[in-house]
């Protein structure tokens, strides 16, 4: 019974995925459905204004299409099985800053000063995403198994130990010998 729950939750959030990839157009287009000239609009129970911008349209536009292509990059952030994965955080955090500066700033200044904060998160994903790789590249392609090196490292140092502490114990016993 919780197998066929569970599958069932599974189909469902991932109908819902399909579902939000498939409105993206719709939801990224939606701007040009706003009549011209509007500043101030009520859609569900939001109420859109300029904002800065021309008219509510033109808002709408530099809003979804930041947006729709956000939702896509973390669905595929969240969805995303590969190793590279982190890297899809640079895109993403793109238009993360875009968006909000559209929200924050003067509509003159659009799209401007972005580089400089996506270039903090990139100086920390690249390295991250670049670690990985290597850590990947050695294990696959030149069959080095760190985890492995270093537990023969380990039993390695124990049995010096291990040879110390008997030589140790031969010269005591030598040197109890010799007393005798």
């Amino acid at each position: 019974m919780n197998e066929r729950k569970g599958i069932r939750n599974k189909l469902l959030l991932e109908g819902l995925l399909v579902l939000m990839i498939a409105i993206t157009p719709i939801i990224f287009y939606s701007y040009k459905y706003v009549p011209y000239g509007e500043q101030e609009i009520d859609i569900l129970f939001f109420t859109f204004t300029a904002n800065g911008f021309e008219d509510v349209g033109t808002a709408l536009y530099f809003y979804l299409t930041k947006l729709a292509p956000l939702i896509l990059l973390v669905l595929w952030f969240v969805t995303c099985k590969n190793w590279w994965y982190h890297a899809i955080l640079i895109p993403i955090s793109m238009y993360a800053f875009q968006l909000y500066s559209t929200f924050t700033s003067d509509s003159n200044k659009v799209d401007e000063n972005e580089v400089l904060y996506v270039m903090a998160v990139t100086m920390v994903i690249v390295p991250i995403v670049y670690f990985i790789r290597i850590k990947l590249f050695d294990k696959h392609v030149h069959g080095i198994d760190l985890d492995a090196m270093d537990t023969e490292l380990q039993i390695l140092k124990e049995k010096e130990e291990l040879r110390k502490e008997r030589e140790k114990l031969e010269q005591r016993q030598h040197t109890l010998s010799k007393k005798m």
